[in-house]
């Protein structure tokens, strides 16, 4: 069992280590100490906790906070962890506010600054919540259970799927002997690994993630064989149109590969979308999108393949992995891009073991007083930076152009240069990724004056390039030289429709050269890559899938 948590939040980096410090030296030995800087972080800390199963025993918060404060965040941290106990810390002169929030959000304390020595100010205080805490009882959260290889691709498969689905699980190795017995309690061994345990008891055996998905309650089996519109891929684009689709009376089904999401779900602070002044994280965003288009109507499959998609007269069918065949009036595509593969010596024997594409949340803990790398210069590479600098030693932002500008989001940069922890490499590149078994050593090699440097580092993330993911489509759908889809406008040539064209009217805008196929988002040519932006795509391609099925 994990030891249970005590969580201080203050924007005060000073303030904010001397809680810590001060709790370690008392606590250290049967509870953990997590801190945070500001109230976000401390809620995005605290639903990580509890995806992991953790229990979280104490909170402690700063009141005066300028982008939430003390009260604000603890009113909102009892929605996940309600039996946690709550403290406020203040100074003298807002010590009304303080004895307000007692009766306001039942706070059990407040701690004036400062509360030096802490052995009568604060460790009585704590004393008092962590008995009270202890006296209530606070069991672990009920949770799946993983057992595998640390430095296992396929086990970080499915920790990764579980932690995007927003599911809870535990994780043990085969080394630890609490994994080796709940391996024996299974009857598997250590070739059987990844080995899941779910709540319910039942035991997979390295599973698929479709076996995963049924398992937790996921969808992967479309309900019908005809619907109004089948969309394919579930990141924001797709997301927004099941959302409208549904709302708007279409049959809507929409089917993702892997876990909704898209690269946007794995962002893990988005601060420029419109209607969340404090950001938001991708995971958030997407569960948030994911409840509303299921609340009206939209069916979700989850692990579950698009192979193939064929024209039959007015139908459009797509097939998927398991060799079903579903049919709809319209079919919208919004597969999205995937990162391209890193191409250095070694990189592609150590992805799961150290290389990661992606922000890989689930590494977070892993990272904890680590040099980490990252690779890349667009926004998803700065909010990794940012994330994991919340916890590493030092991060590396290996870019290769010669500055962030180009690529990067104003604010983005200026939070980056503003991080003591993060450090910038312009004109650099892997050359080379070395390791026995994981990663343990990268070659950096600046691009202006041809010198390398061996790095030791354990993790490294890769956010480079945009590769569409259109490979299995049919040839009949038009590309440009990148392989991204053409719509619309860009489709005539001269004036001329595209070859094969049978309506008597232009392709509407995101419609492709098959007339009913529409596209959204960033696999489509000379798209915006921003999440707002594909949202409002994947709302104005079902206005156009109406326009469609009142003139095919």
């Amino acid at each position: 069992m994990s030891k249970p948590i005590l969580l201080t939040v203050d924007d005060d980096p000073s303030v904010s280590r001397a809680v810590a410090r001060d709790l370690r030296r008392r606590y250290a030995e049967q509870y953990r100490v997590v801190r945070a800087d500001s109230g976000p972080q401390a809620l995005e800390t605290l639903q990580e906790i509890r995806l992991r199963g953790d229990r979280v025993a104490v909170l402690l918060a700063d009141y005066r906070m300028p982008e939430m404060n003390g009260i604000e965040f603890l009113e909102r941290a009892m929605d996940l962890f309600p039996r946690a106990r709550r403290a406020l810390l203040t100074a003298y002169a807002d010590t009304d506010a303080a004895i307000e929030a007692i009766n306001v959000v039942d706070v059990d304390h407040y701690l004036l600054k400062p509360w030096e020595p802490p052995e009568e100010k604060l460790y009585p205080v704590v004393d008092s919540m962590l008995e009270t805490w202890a006296a209530a009882g606070d069991p672990e959260i009920e949770s799946t259970r993983i057992i595998g290889h640390r430095w296992s691709a396929q086990a970080y498969e499915v920790r990764d799927f579980l932690a995007r689905s927003g599911m809870p699980y535990h994780w043990y190795t085969v080394e630890d002997e609490e994994g080796r017995k709940l391996l024996a309690a299974a009857g598997a061994g250590e070739a059987d690994v990844p080995v899941l345990l779910t709540a319910g008891g039942d035991v997979l055996l390295n599973p698929s993630l479709s076996e995963v998905a049924d398992k937790i309650g996921l969808s992967t089996t479309p309900a019908e064989d005809f619907y109004d519109l089948i969309i394919v891929g579930g990141g924001p684009a797709g997301l927004g149109a099941a959302v409208y689709g549904a709302s708007e009376g279409l049959r809507t089904v929409l089917v993702e590969g892997r876990v909704t999401g898209g690269q946007a779900g794995q962002s893990s602070r988005i601060e420029n979308y419109l209607g969340f002044p404090e950001g938001v994280s991708g995971g958030q965003l997407t569960d948030r999108a994911r409840r509303q288009a299921s609340r009206l109507g939209a069916e979700l499959l989850t692990a579950r393949r698009v192979v193939g998609l064929e024209t039959h007269g007015p139908k459009r069918v797509v097939e998927l992995d398991d060799g079903r065949r579903v049919a709809a009036h319209a079919v919208l595509l919004a597969t999205g891009v995937s990162y391209r593969r890193l191409r250095a010596d070694g990189a592609d024997d150590m992805v799961g073991k150290g290389v990661f594409y992606g922000s890989a949340a689930t590494e977070a803990q892993a990272c904890a007083d680590q040099h980490v790398v990252i690779i890349g210069g667009a926004n998803s590479a700065g909010q990794a930076a940012m994330f994991f600098s919340r916890q590493a030693a030092k991060v590396t932002l290996a870019v290769r152009g010669p500055d962030l500008e180009r690529s990067m989001s104003h604010y983005l940069i200026q939070q980056i240069r503003g991080n003591d922890r993060i450090e910038v490499r312009t004109c650099t590149e892997v050359s080379s990724v070395h390791g026995d078994g994981h990663l343990q050593k990268i070659v950096l090699r600046d691009n202006v004056s041809g010198t390398t440097e061996d790095v030791d580092c354990g993790h490294l993330f890769v956010f480079i390039g945009a590769a569409p993911l259109t490979d299995w489509l049919p040839d009949e759908l038009e590309r440009d030289e990148a392989g991204f889809l053409l719509t619309g406008t860009d489709l005539l040539n001269a004036g001329n429709r595209p070859a094969g064209w049978a309506p008597t009217r232009d392709p509407f805008p995101l419609e492709t050269s098959i007339p009913g196929v529409f596209v959204a988002g960033d696999v489509r040519s000379t798209s915006v890559k921003r999440v707002a932006s594909a949202v409002g795509e994947g709302a104005m391609a079902v206005s156009l899938v109406h326009q469609y099925l009142a003139h095919p």
